[in-house]
């Protein structure tokens, strides 16, 4: 049996634009009997849900909370995925193998260098959640200098600084009140939920560098357009979404090269329609 079924898991799951950027894709390569749903899986569901899944099953795209919760079930783990123990994307293979990746952290780096950057000598993290440590994953293949993460907890302080380590990258941390100094550096990466940088918008300061902000909806952050404003660059979390998708689809399908103008094109569509 051909493998032809994807689908994106996770709770809450119904906002999820991951059907909306593979199908497109399939329509671009001509994939036409292949089909990608989505489906509301917690924790507790997931491990029946994996082992119920019959041979025409292609891979899974994990949103939260089940990055680390599918490690146990996985037959192997990328590097990528293990330096971050999240994994975002599971294949399975001819033979009945799990294999799962982490395809946020090159896309974040994909999305950089799409943009012409390269190589940062240093770079800002504001925030300390989970996708602050994929930042910080990206980060250790682009920068050559010391991350300064801006937290709100000493807890988060201390986690941040122990990704560094295991990363192998330099990290100082600075309290939350301090955050508008962050926007001094040459790359900064703004991991916060909806509303947490608004405060921050008043205090950009003229010619900044890059702001990629990992949100899209709503889009632009506050701090976004006071950036674009003021002349930076600015990636938003269209663009991670975006670089992340036609990665697993690249790994789902076999594809040499994800057709990135066709994901693009969808995703911007759905999110005018909202």
């Amino acid at each position: 049996m051909s493998r032809t079924r994807a689908a994106v898991l996770g709770s809450p799951i119904e906002h999820s634009l991951s059907p909306v950027l593979h199908r497109a894709a399939y329509q671009e390569l001509g994939l036409a009997d292949w089909s990608y749903d989505r489906f509301e899986v917690d924790e507790a569901a997931l491990p029946g849900f994996i082992a119920a899944l019959g041979p025409e099953w292609a891979g899974l795209s994990l949103t939260m909370p089940l990055k680390r919760a599918v490690i146990p079930l996985l037959d192997a783990v990328s590097d990528t995925a293990a330096s971050v123990e999240a994994v975002n994307t599971v294949v399975f293979t001819e033979d009945g193998r799990r294999l799962g990746d982490n395809t946020d952290i090159p896309g974040i780096v994909a999305a950089l260098h799409e943009r012409g950057i390269e190589k940062v000598p240093s770079a800002a993290i504001l925030g300390a959640g989970a996708t602050a440590s994929s930042a910080l994953a990206a980060l250790s293949r682009i920068c050559t200098g010391e991350v300064t993460a801006y937290v709100r907890s000493r807890a988060r302080a201390d986690e941040m600084r122990q990704w560094g380590e295991r990363l192998g990258v330099p990290v100082r941390t600075a309290d939350w009140s301090e955050a508008a100094a962050a926007l001094a550096a040459p790359l900064v990466v703004a991991t916060t939920p909806a509303g947490a940088t608004d405060e921050l918008a008043a205090a950009v300061p003229d010619a900044p560098g890059t702001l990629f902000d990992v949100l899209y909806d709503p889009w632009p952050t506050a701090l976004a357009a006071s950036w674009s404003q003021r002349g930076g660059t600015v990636i938003g979390g269209l663009d991670l979404l975006v670089h992340q998708a036609v990665l697993q689809v690249e790994q789902m399908t076999g594809s040499d090269r994800g057709p990135l103008a066709a994901i693009r094109a969808a995703a911007e569509r759905a999110l005018a329609a909202r």
